[in-house]
């Protein structure tokens, strides 16, 4: 038992610093049935005994496997027997785009709509995981920031239509958390969770010591022998490496030590962003958008030019994870040299001797909102006016750029005013503030769901 009772302190160790002192009454644990979820599953439980914690726990059957449903349901018999609720949500794959990525996207929204208002989620991945994602990351060739370990602690925002209850057909499970049982955690999180990974410095073959000592179950995921995954790929490749000296110990604190950096090179691009970066307003209306003093970028080193536009595309995008390289250095490339191009639902082009970084209008053409209380439209912008609930939030548009009265100094162009947000009583455009229409000061900008989170304090985090 010694094993086991020193991954039990560590674990206690990782939740202290990513959660405590004062940690929250309820969280909530991914579990797919696999050995790290379930030894994490159980880590968690000796040591919520220990501080009184809530825990809630979520299997995601991808519906790609015959035998996931049945690996939910064990996952559930286990947490029935440990005494905590379960939910297994059931995604539904379109069978369009990349399915991995597809799976990841769908995984993280259907926690969100899950969680309701639980303020952390806890995730297994370990120190293998970290060196497989070194490796598929240096394949691709990722810099500092892509070969750099994951977060033990990181946001993840809300997707556009996070806050739809899940459907009948989403859920075979039903015990989901209370509405309302932690308020102070429901408001601060509304937009987003917080992914907790506190197993990140153990191992795989130690996560499943400690569960065979403690005779616990897992299963054992078949895809996870298939070559057609670069993951699994990897995960052989790390064996072959592991006698040459480049094994997972090795890559992950490579990993770990270039994370390191990310600090001082994220305050060198927010220096920069204060010396020759601007939010652009219209009047004292924000407009989202972001420019840039073309000279000004060109002197900079190329890793700053790359950081500040990549973080710039994630800010206004609200996209969790930064474009390749290849394409923003392509892109980076165009528009310095006075072009312009689009990427990451952004468009970005030099405006004599700016650059602006502005939403792509295609990227917001159909989505739609219903004013009501704290609505976000595109995961940035917050409606509120009495006169306005039950109204439809959507882009400006041509249509309504062709209701607008005025066009001047004051308002934005027709290629920066076509993606900002507006209100609609049917085809009748009732209020664009940025264009002088309604009463004006009905929305606040709340930059990837967190109020006042300007892109100086963006650079700094990401």
């Amino acid at each position: 038992m010694t094993g086991a009772t020193s991954l039990d302190h560590r674990f206690s160790e990782a939740m202290g610093s990513l959660l405590g002192p004062d940690f929250p009454t309820d969280i909530g644990l991914a579990v797919s049935g696999g050995g790290d979820s379930m030894a994490m599953l159980t880590l968690a439980h000796n040591w919520s005994r220990v501080w009184g914690v809530r825990l809630w726990v979520v299997t995601v059957d991808h519906g790609l496997r015959p035998e996931a449903a049945s690996e939910a349901a064990m996952v559930a018999a286990e947490c029935g027997e440990l005494g905590w609720p379960h939910a297994t949500l059931r995604w539904h794959w379109d069978g369009q785009g990349n399915v991995q990525d597809a799976a990841r996207r769908a995984r993280l929204n259907l926690i969100d709509r899950w969680r309701n208002g639980i303020a952390h989620v806890l995730m297994a991945h370990t120190r293998d995981d970290l060196a497989e994602t070194f490796l598929m990351r240096l394949g691709r060739g990722s810099g500092v920031d892509g070969l750099s370990a994951m977060q033990a602690r990181r946001f993840v925002g809300s997707e556009p239509g996070s806050g739809v209850e899940l459907l009948p057909e989403d859920v075979t499970q039903t015990h989901m958390p209370p509405d309302g049982a932690y308020p102070a955690e429901r408001a601060e999180n509304r937009n987003g969770f917080q992914v907790i990974r506190p197993c990140l410095d153990m191992r795989r073959a130690e996560l499943r010591h400690y569960l065979t000592t403690l005779k616990g179950r897992w299963v054992e995921d078949p895809s996870n022998d298939d070559r057609g995954y670069d993951r699994v790929r990897m995960r052989q490749l790390l064996q072959n490496l592991d006698a040459e000296g480049l094994g997972a110990e090795v890559l992950s604190a490579t990993a770990t030590r270039l994370a390191r950096a990310r600090p001082a090179l994220r305050a060198r691009a927010a220096q920069v962003w204060t010396e020759i970066g601007t939010s652009v307003c219209a009047g004292n209306t924000p407009l989202g958008d972001l420019q840039l003093d073309r000279d000004g970028l060109a002197k900079v080193e190329a890793d700053t030019r790359l950081r500040l536009l990549a973080a710039a595309l994630q800010y206004i995008s609200t996209n969790s994870y930064r474009p390749r390289v290849e394409a923003l250095e392509a892109l980076l490339d165009k528009v310095q040299s006075g072009g312009a191009g689009t990427l990451h639902g952004c468009e970005i082009r030099a405006n004599g001797a700016a650059i602006r970084v502005t939403r792509e209008p295609r990227a917001v053409a159909a989505q739609r909102a219903v004013v009501g209380d704290g609505t976000l439209w595109d995961r940035r912008w917050k409606f509120f006016h009495n006169d306005f609930i039950g109204l439809t939030i959507r882009s400006l548009g041509e249509d309504g750029w062709g209701q607008c009265q005025e066009h001047n100094s004051n308002t934005p162009a027709f290629r920066y005013a076509r993606a900002l947000p507006s209100v609609w009583d049917g085809d009748r455009l009732v209020a664009c503030d940025a264009m002088a229409v309604g009463p004006g000061q009905t929305t606040t900008l709340w930059p990837m769901g967190r109020q006042n989170e300007g892109f100086h304090a963006f650079l700094l985090s990401h």
